[in-house]
């Protein structure tokens, strides 16, 4: 079989799918280190990408444009004559655009549909074992000989965005502070986001008795969330205790402001696979979602908070508005006490060395 000159690399969203694709996109590089490799994505998530070493172009579809837009990338995806299309996504717009004519060979994830439709469904669960969706990604290129070089996830933040950053930085005088805490409280769905209430109570608790200053992270949809939680640590913990970036930071911004934390608590979110990439410790807390669907924090030094043995659990692989059993238990029975001790364990770095989570 002889190696792809030109390779192309198919994830139209979200933010976790794609930071989880870093890793893959190393192997393809190692591998086909003189080939070209170009990515697909939504232009709202293009930066995760466009400055990847590994890459050569990133095209940035506009959902704006619809189908028509979506066809004329087809046409240009068509003219350049790749010989490698790799769909990481299978979905029908990525099925749309790797059917072309003429492709030498086509590598789709396999998503393990029934897999998990039975687990959310009927509660069985047939997983042979949890696997990395990073493990998933590289699984259909094993035959070009592409293997996972197990060195995690990776984002590349050009200096121009980190000078930026530490200037703003700066401005918060951290020196000030013992301890450094990010927070990532929102998250797309309901099912997914531990109360904000306790998140406040938290690091307001982790402020005052850590001497720490807390910076809060969220996309504009978690702006209303964000806003409340940094008042509510000011009210707690004082003045100047916690400074809200959510929504105005982009997405590289906040990964390069979040390398200024000691740890990040966060729920399970594409925020907390920015996190993981940019090196940091963790104390992630999972609600609705299990680990094998594949996106528990990977190879992150830190902790997963869940609850076990909930009947109702999972009910669904990305979330849901509202609980449906109407209880919430999954994120209710985890205390905000609970999180303390192992946020602060983390932290403090105490004789028990937190776990490799993945």
């Amino acid at each position: 079989m002889s190696p792809p000159s030109k390779t192309l690399v198919v994830r139209f969203s979200s933010i976790g799918d794609i930071v989880l694709s870093s890793p893959m996109l190393r192997a393809l590089r190692a591998k086909f280190v003189d080939g070209q490799i170009d990515y697909v994505t939504r232009r709202e998530y293009a930066e995760l990408v466009k400055f990847n070493h590994h890459l050569n172009h990133t095209y940035e579809f506009d959902t704006a444009t619809g189908f028509e837009g979506l066809r004329k990338l087809k046409r240009t995806i068509k003219s350049e004559g790749y010989d490698l299309i790799v769909d990481i996504h299978d979905s029908l717009r990525s099925k749309y655009l790797r059917g072309l004519r003429g492709t030498k060979q086509i590598a789709v994830v396999k998503k393990r549909v029934i897999e998990r439709s039975l687990l959310v469904q009927a509660k069985k669960n047939i997983y042979r074992e949890a696997v990395s969706v990073v493990d998933r990604y590289v699984e259909p290129l094993k035959r070009f000989g592409i293997e996972n070089d197990g060195k995690g996830l990776e984002l590349h933040i050009p200096d121009e965005v980190l000078f930026r950053i530490s200037g703003k930085i700066a401005t918060l005088r951290l020196e000030r502070f013992e301890r450094i805490i990010g927070i990532c409280p929102g998250a797309r769905h309901f099912t997914k986001r531990w109360p904000p209430q306790r998140f406040a109570e938290l690091a307001a608790r982790l402020a005052n008795e850590m001497k720490a200053k807390v910076l809060v992270f969220g996309g504009e949809g978690d702006s209303g969330i964000c806003s409340s939680i940094a008042a509510r640590i000011t009210e707690l913990a004082g003045i100047e205790r916690a400074t809200d970036y959510c929504g105005r930071l982009g997405l590289l911004e906040t990964a390069a402001a979040m390398e200024y934390c000691d740890a990040i608590l966060t729920n399970d979110t594409g925020l907390m696979h920015m996190a993981t990439a940019m090196r940091r410790k963790i104390v992630a807390i999972f609600g609705s979602t299990v680990k094998e669907f594949g996106f528990f924090p990977y190879q992150a030094e830190g902790f997963v908070l869940e609850r076990d043995g909930l009947y109702c659990r999972p009910c669904s692989h990305i979330g849901r508005s509202a609980c449906p059993e109407g209880h919430f238990r999954c994120m209710e029975e985890i205390s905000v006490d609970e999180v303390f001790q192992k946020a602060k364990m983390l932290i403090s770095g105490d004789a028990v060395r937190a776990p490799v989570v993945s």
